[in-house]
Parts: structure tokens; C-alpha cells; sequence
């Protein structure tokens, strides 16, 4: 069974309760699924999935959360390389913040990007100044993500 891991940075919850509700998707699917809080440079590289998901909110500032910090300084201090990597990103923000809307969600695709990882469609990028609950964007594009990029195994 192919392995799916989806690593969560968040604010105030809001990424979390995203990959919690898009799992299911991925299991019908047939992904053996992962919620990673907090991860690691080790929870990616090791044991590396077939496919990441990366739900991560944005601070005001355009920064990323303070849980997904430690891992982005290990991107950067130890860069592996990511040429195995298939991923797909869903960005939280809020565009009242202007230049800074989703600001971490961005920085991390490049991110991964440079170092070799490759994504898989677009974006998606979910602004709660549009958007009151982020799952009523992420499920739809999660189900279509699956179906587009051919992953249900």
C-alpha cells in the first residue's frame, strides 16, 4: 500500500483540521495516511512516502508557524535531496495581509522546489477573508488533485 504523509504547520488549528478531514480521501484512495504535527527533517527523508501533502498556514507577517519552523531550518541548514519527492501544497492565509498572503505556503514550494522535489498540479491556496472553513476549499480540490494527477491507486 503506497504511503501518504501529510505534514502540518498551523496557527491556530486550522491546517490540522484540513488534513484531518481531507485523510479520508486519501484512504478511499488507497494510502496507507500520516498527519505529521511538528515534523522532522527524519519524517520526511527517512522512509521517504510516495507522495507528501503539505498543509501549512501563514502568520500575519507571512512567516511560518512556529511548529513548522524547526523543520524549514533543517531544510535549509542539512538540504537533502528531494529528486524522489512528489508532492502536492495547500496554503492557508488571509489576504488582508496583502504581499504576505500565504506567504509561508509559497516560500515552502520553492523550498522544495530547489531542492529537486517535484509538485504535483497546482497550489492551492485558501484565503479565510473568502473562505470561513478551509476544508470547504481543500476536500473539492483534494478529490479533484486525486483524480487529475492519477493518483488513487
Amino acid at each position: 500500500m503506497p504511503k501518504l504523509k501529510i505534514f502540518v504547520g498551523t496557527v491556530y488549528g486550522g491546517a490540522l483540521d484540513v488534513a484531518e478531514q481531507v485523510s479520508p480521501l486519501f484512504e478511499q484512495a488507497g494510502y496507507d495516511v500520516s498527519v505529521i504535527e511538528q515534523p522532522s527533517l527524519n519524517d520526511l527523508t527517512e522512509d521517504m512516502p510516495d507522495l507528501v501533502l503539505f498543509c501549512v498556514s501563514t502568520t500575519g507577517s507571512g512567516d511560518f508557524p512556529g511548529d513548522f519552523v524547526p523543520f524549514v531550518r533543517e531544510l535549509k541548514s542539512q538540504p537533502p535531496s528531494l529528486a524522489a519527492l512528489r508532492y502536492g501544497l495547500i496554503a492557508l492565509g488571509d489576504s488582508s495581509y496583502g504581499d504576505t498572503f500565504c506567504g509561508s505556503g509559497r516560500a515552502l514550494d520553492e523550498l522544495l522546489a530547489d531542492l529537486g522535489g517535484r509538485r504535483l498540479g497546482e497550489r492551492l491556496e485558501i484565503d479565510a477573508m473568502e473562505t470561513f472553513m478551509a476544508d470547504d476549499a481543500a476536500v473539492p480540490w483534494v478529490e479533484a488533485w486525486i483524480e487529475s494527477e492519477g493518483l488513487a491507486t
